[in-house]
């Protein structure tokens, strides 16, 4: 088996079956394997996931222990030599996984690698990072400087909101909707497998630090895609507390990057006013409404 789709079901029976359905419309072949594992649903539904899809490995899990062990328990039943992290409301309009595994196959100093990651209406998500630093803060408040490069410059530099997915590139991480690797690199990794301490939200960017310091580059190609729905709760007390999350899963990256010294206590005078200036924001638009 060349290719384990590894897909998380929680409470999202059709989303998940139109993406196992949109795997299976595109991608042609047996090259490759499906494995929904569900997170211990309270709407459990693998016994009509294995009616609709008997040649699925559907795998209930006796717990929710978030993404990344979800993961990691549908990473032990795949066959496959590499691993694609689908998320489950993610779906295939064309066929991505051939030229992402092609892209593998001829360069083994890969280490993750993406398509670009698509809105339903057509916008691109921007899904290829740089971590985080002192500098790219800087640069990302003052904006001048970066705005004054020429577009692949600028783009190169900075990626995230810089960059239109316009072209291929190396980058320090990519979104975990759609997050392929070779699985006997997970031999490279801390405890050999995906990191799990966070239950959600930022373990695709620690899993990008943690390949990149086995000595992997990471990726992104621009050619084929993948849509994402990725709909964000419209409840401003989700968005606030996602901000939360995020700001302390960032921070704990940066501990983990840099250690608890000078650069850090010096990126959180640059970060954290950022952040909070962002929570306000979010938090006055939602009291003026």
């Amino acid at each position: 088996m060349l290719l384990s789709i590894i897909i998380i079901n929680y409470n999202t029976f059709d989303l998940s079956c139109a993406a196992i359905r949109s795997v299976q419309q595109w991608v042609p072949g047996s090259w490759y394997e499906i494995v929904l594992v569900d997170n211990a649903s309270p709407d459990d539904r693998t016994a009509q996931f294995r009616a609709l899809f008997p040649e699925v490995k559907v795998i209930r899990s006796e717990e929710n222990g978030g993404f990344a062990k979800g993961n990691n328990l549908g990473i032990r039943h795949a066959e496959g030599r590499y691993i694609l992290l689908l998320n489950s409301d993610a779906y295939l309009t064309e066929d991505c996984l051939t030229p992402a595994v092609a892209q593998l196959e001829a360069r083994p100093e890969l280490g993750v690698l993406s398509v670009r990651t698509n809105y339903p209406d057509g916008r691109y998500q921007r899904n290829a990072r740089r971590f985080r630093s002192i500098s790219w803060e800087l640069l990302d408040a003052l904006r001048l400087f970066p705005m004054l490069l020429p577009y692949s410059q600028r783009a190169r530099l900075m990626l995230g909101k810089y960059f239109k997915g316009d072209f291929d590139t190396t980058c320090d991480w990519l979104s975990g909707a759609f997050f392929m690797f070779k699985k006997e690199h997970l031999q490279r990794l801390p405890g050999q497998q995906l990191d799990e301490r966070f239950f959600m939200y930022g373990e695709d960017q620690l899993w990008c630090v943690q390949f990149k310091e086995a000595g992997f580059t990471n990726y992104f190609l621009s050619g084929p895609s993948v849509v994402h729905i990725s709909n964000a709760s419209t409840e401003r007390a989700k968005q606030l507390r996602l901000l939360n999350v995020m700001r302390q899963h960032e921070l704990a990256i940066m501990r983990y990057r840099k250690g608890n010294g000078l650069y850090y206590l010096l990126f959180k005078l640059v970060f954290l006013p950022k952040q909070y200036l962002m929570y306000a924001m979010k938090y006055l638009k939602g009291a003026i409404r």
